[in-house]
């Protein structure tokens, strides 16, 4: 049985600004996100992870650049990017873009999964890649797995390891490094004992909550 910490980046530059990031804007963190980064390699680095993954993207590296610097086997897994927004990617949001996005995201609480925000993922495609992402996962030995992923992407993710539909996405917050820690079960499943957790950082709301 695995133990999986499932941690989201640090904060961006987009993120500080209400920025809409997505998979197709490939931004580093900013200072901010980068002592976000080192206060929890700092809490972390002696828990025993045997190997870390990320997304494609590089804000996810970066955030656990310090494991890797230490000799962490890493491996890059695009299945655990952050979903595609389309047109909304790298533009500020506008009244008429946030009522896009509740409208679609209410579809997708609703169940009608194949609403696309800005023309891009649509639920369905999000979660289809992360069952292969979570299928993955079943077929490693290791047993402490450190994963770097994104926001929309991890409530995605967390859901489905609960053994929830995706539809159910929307009832899970996420912060900058915030972290969730989950057991498998005998099940196959995980029981996560923590969620969005941030206390390894001294002081969220000097470091940002985006």
């Amino acid at each position: 049985m695995k133990t999986i910490y499932l941690v989201r980046h640090g904060q961006t530059d987009y993120n500080l600004r209400g920025i809409v990031q997505g998979s197709g804007v490939d931004a580093s963190l900013n200072h901010t996100g980068q002592t976000q980064a080192d206060h929890f390699y700092r809490h972390y680095k002696d828990a025993g992870f045997e190997v870390v993954i990320t997304s494609a993207l590089k804000r996810t590296w970066e955030t656990v650049q310090g494991f890797i610097d230490a000799g962490l086997p890493w491996e890059r897994n695009a299945d655990i990017n952050e979903i595609c927004w389309g047109s909304h990617e790298g533009k500020a949001g506008t009244p008429e873009s946030m009522a896009e996005y509740k409208q679609i995201k209410d579809g997708w609480a609703a169940g009608e999964l194949d609403g696309r925000i800005g023309g891009g993922e649509s639920a369905r495609e999000l979660g289809e890649r992360l069952e292969r992402f979570i299928a993955y996962l079943d077929e490693r030995t290791e047993e402490k797995i450190l994963i770097c992923s994104h926001g929309r992407a991890m409530c995605a993710l967390v859901t489905l390891m609960m053994g929830r539909p995706v539809s159910m996405m929307n009832e899970l917050t996420h912060h900058n490094l915030g972290l969730w820690v989950g057991e498998q079960q005998p099940s196959g499943l995980y029981k996560f004992s923590l969620q969005n957790d941030r206390g390894h950082i001294p002081d969220p709301l000097t470091l940002g909550k985006w």
